[in-house]
């Protein structure tokens, strides 16, 4: 049996944003409990050249809704970038989460050899629906999932590698 587009992306897409939900929620209870405003936390980045906390979430949103939606032929959901607190980081992710578990599987395993073309800053991007999702969409979610987690562990809220991994 092998390994389908959809099994590759929506329910990984989906584990990921929960796991990062629960993240998010011991963040939201460590700032709390140090006294500092949230802002603190959300605002925080590992490098000054790189996205603060909230932009982080935000990009693995748009990742995770353009992946599903580019396969399955749709338009890409768009959502403004104003989330400044943790329940609006929250909601940003169940919203995400209820496009995601919106989108039929039968749609996304037909963009297995769709044209996925990507128009970032200074060209084009072209790609196969499985080569887009396995070596630039799922790297990409994957990328700012850790750098969220890896931004709020620099700054001493209590979690681990099973945090970021979830349930299973």
């Amino acid at each position: 049996m092998s390994l389908s587009i959809y099994e590759a992306s929506v329910p990984v897409f989906i584990h990921g944003m929960r796991n990062l939900q629960a993240i998010l929620a011991k963040a939201e209870a460590h700032a709390g409990d140090r006294g500092d405003p949230p802002s603190v936390l959300i605002e925080a980045r590992l490098a000054p050249d790189m996205f603060p906390l909230n932009q982080q979430v935000q990009r693995v949103s748009d990742t995770a809704k353009g992946a599903a939606a580019r396969l399955a032929g749709q338009e890409v959901p768009s959502f403004p970038d104003t989330e400044t607190t943790f329940p609006e980081l929250q909601e940003r992710l169940a919203k995400t989460i209820a496009y995601l578990e919106s989108v039929p599987a039968e749609q996304v395993e037909a963009g297995e050899r769709r044209e996925i073309v990507l128009r970032p800053r200074g060209g084009e991007l072209h790609f196969d629906g499985k080569t887009y999702l396995l070596s630039f969409a799922l790297p990409n979610f994957f990328f700012h999932v850790t750098t969220a987690y890896a931004i709020l562990r620099e700054q001493g809220v209590p979690i681990g590698k099973m945090d970021y991994l979830g349930g299973f």
